[in-house]
């Protein structure tokens, strides 16, 4: 089909159908016709060796001069196919100008951009003015300008090779990190294993992954089954804690098409990969899904699409988690998509920074790798290119940043006649996500400090927005996450059977993965008597006109009742001592009144509430200190 559409469309000026071609040479254009023949049965060289006859009949055969062009635009030689092109188009300039876009085309795409702008200069000079060409030369006009002014700008880029232990004469590509940055997952395409099974594949995409230790990596390791198959495996994505993979299988056969769809696994409590389970129809199409990127607490889903409602031939899509099913994707729409090609995505754990590769935005050629930053809204910014020569005129994608947010990883082939390897260099400061700060921690059963596999909840204060949610390990109930640096966060713990428990805290500083923020949380039973304290209930100074930040607190009180309707609580309002111990009550109760009235407005029985106030009577800590009498400025819960 692609010989058909060359003859019919690509080049439809030369009448390569007719009996006038540009040469008069009868041996040429016999020779000329014995190459199509060739050409169209798809037999390039039988083709090329006639053609190359026709042009040493005739050096001014056009036809002949083009059509050895697609054939080494076939062969992936470009610079070659530049150069027939203009043989072609010198034959005659004023009939075949229209080929010098092709040529500045050619040119853009193999780097050499001041050649390109010259052509598409002489182009501009015959002053074309059809529609579809002219499109073509304004895109191409913008990549080639803004390619120059990279070039001569370019950004500091040090690669360094991962190493022996990842990188070997086989190809390794699609780097993944585990939050802590101590394990890597990566693609490999080398011979099949012969204990999957057999396969008709020649050459097999299958998952790896080393380990770092002393700042080097070791140990490459293959995941085996069941994750890997005799099918291809590849373009993975793992979550935060290391313990989920999703990843791109293509022709499974519980797909949901003749294409790609996507798939994961987890890592089950002895430690092995379950087998891994397809998304569902919610997600996959009979189109394809591939290359997802999973936030860094598993909620949402980032992934490429050619499926219908795209901006072009394959967008970015969104889906998010809800419990065990995905909602129906989303397009992130014009401020990421383009009418090209946008694929790769990466969220960073700031969960606001989405790396890509594009060949719709402005960039230096095949595909660029660009960063979005999406604000408080959920608005997406221009994606900003990354720069030369991060960026050049071959193709890059299955880019992945540290959690840290100074490092990158990416693997590429520049380096003439090697295969793909996985490669590190320090990201630029201006292209670098939010700064991350690392949490780790333990859930646990205040009685007997059980560990609990219980549902967290990091929530930004400021705009309420759900930040983080995971789950702390069964059995030892431990979690580790990332999250911004340089915000107010409220934490919420919560599991059947148990009071909630609540803090909050200013992430004023970034916490290393070697010295993370440790957060150790007890879980108090629901049984009579005890008691949590509301950390995150707040009100005004000396009034208890309840703080906007203090609805997620109120909100978590309302769906424990909810969830626990045979439960009855006292809500108490604690002072300090500074006032008069009058005014101390009434602030109180007060206080505590505000909050039942805030749940007896969202539909709780009035019977199951209890306001009181305790004033400075209760107090928890020294008043001669402000640090004690913050602890004495309070609200609880308590389980009647």
């Amino acid at each position: 089909m692609r010989k058909i559409s060359f003859l019919l469309a690509i080049f439809s000026f030369l009448p390569l159908f007719s009996q006038e071609y540009t040469s008069d040479s009868k041996r040429a254009i016999r020779n000329f016709e014995k190459a199509r023949e060739f050409f169209l049965l798809q037999q390039d060289q039988q083709a090329e060796e006639y053609l190359q006859k026709a042009v040493e009949m005739d050096t001014s055969f056009v036809e002949a001069w083009f059509m050895l062009a697609q054939i080494s635009l076939d062969k992936q030689e470009p610079a070659r196919a530049a150069d027939y092109y203009l043989k072609g188009v010198r034959a005659d300039p004023d009939e075949y100008a229209a080929g010098y876009l092709k040529v500045a085309e050619l040119k853009y795409q193999g780097g050499q951009y001041h050649q390109a702008r010259r052509y598409l200069d002489l182009w501009q000079e015959y002053g074309f003015t059809e529609e579809r060409s002219a499109e073509l030369a304004a895109s191409l006009e913008k990549n080639i300008d803004f390619s120059i002014r990279a070039v001569s700008n370019p950004v500091p880029f040090n690669p360094e090779s991962l190493g022996e232990a990842v990188n070997t004469d086989q190809f390794e590509y699609w780097p993944s990190l585990s939050v802590d940055e101590q394990t890597i997952f990566f693609t490999v395409l080398g011979p099949p294993n012969p204990d999957l099974g057999p396969t008709r594949l020649k050459l097999q995409e299958d998952f790896y992954m080393a380990r770092n230790e002393d700042g080097r990596w070791v140990d490459r390791e293959y995941l085996g089954p069941p994750v890997n198959t005799n099918t291809n495996e590849g373009a993975q994505s793992i979550t935060a804690d290391g313990r989920y993979i999703y990843f791109t299988s293509c022709n499974r056969p519980n797909g949901h098409g003749p294409m790609c769809d996507l798939y994961f696994a987890r890592i089950d409590e002895s430690g092995k990969w379950t087998d891994p389970l397809n998304l569902g129809n919610v997600v996959n199409t009979r189109y394809s899904e591939k290359h997802p990127s999973v936030s860094a607490d598993g909620r949402i889903l980032f992934f490429t699409s050619n499926r219908p409602g795209g901006k072009g031939d394959y967008d970015i899509w969104m889906t998010r988690r809800n419990g065990k099913s995905w909602s129906d994707p989303v397009n992130l729409g014009d401020s990421i998509n383009t009418p090209g090609i946008e694929q790769s995505p990466f969220i960073h754990p700031d969960g606001r920074s989405l790396y890509f590769s594009s060949d719709g935005w402005p960039g230096l050629g095949m595909g660029d790798i660009f960063v979005s930053r999406q604000d408080t809204g959920g608005n997406w910014s221009t994606p900003q290119n990354l720069g030369y020569p991060i960026n050049t005129h071959n193709e890059e994608m299955g880019f992945v940043v540290n959690a840290g947010g100074d490092r990158a990883y990416y693997s590429t082939n520049r380096r003439e006649g090697t295969d793909t390897d996985i490669f590190t260099f320090e990201l630029p400061e201006e292209v670098r996500p939010q700064p991350v700060s690392y949490i780790t921690g333990r859930v646990y059963d205040a009685r007997n400090m059980k560990g609990l596999e219980a549902l967290f909840q990091l929530i930004d204060l400021e705009t309420g927005t759900l930040v983080m949610e995971s789950v702390s390990r069964p059995a030892e109930g431990d979690y580790f996450v990332s999250l911004p640096a340089g915000t107010s966060y409220a934490f919420n713990v919560s599991m059947p059977g148990y009071l909630f428990y609540s803090d909050h805290f200013e992430m004023d500083k970034v916490y290393s993965k070697m010295d993370p923020f440790r957060k150790d949380i007890p879980m108090e039973p629901i049984v009579q008597g005890k008691k949590i304290v509301l950390n995150n209930i707040f009100f005004d100074t000396d009034s208890h006109k309840l703080q906007k930040a203090s609805r997620v607190e109120l909100d978590k009180i309302y769906e424990l009742l909810l969830h626990n309707p045979g439960l009855r609580v006292e809500i108490s309002g604690h002072t300090d001592n500074t006032g008069s111990p009058g005014y101390n009550m009434e602030l109180s109760e007060k206080r505590a009144a505000e909050v039942v009235r805030y749940l007896e407005e969202k539909g709780i029985d009035p019977g199951r509430l209890i306001a009181r106030g305790y004033g400075e009577k209760v107090p928890v800590a020294d008043n001669s200190a402000e640090e004690g009498r913050a602890l004495n400025r309070r609200t609880e819960l308590k389980v009647l």
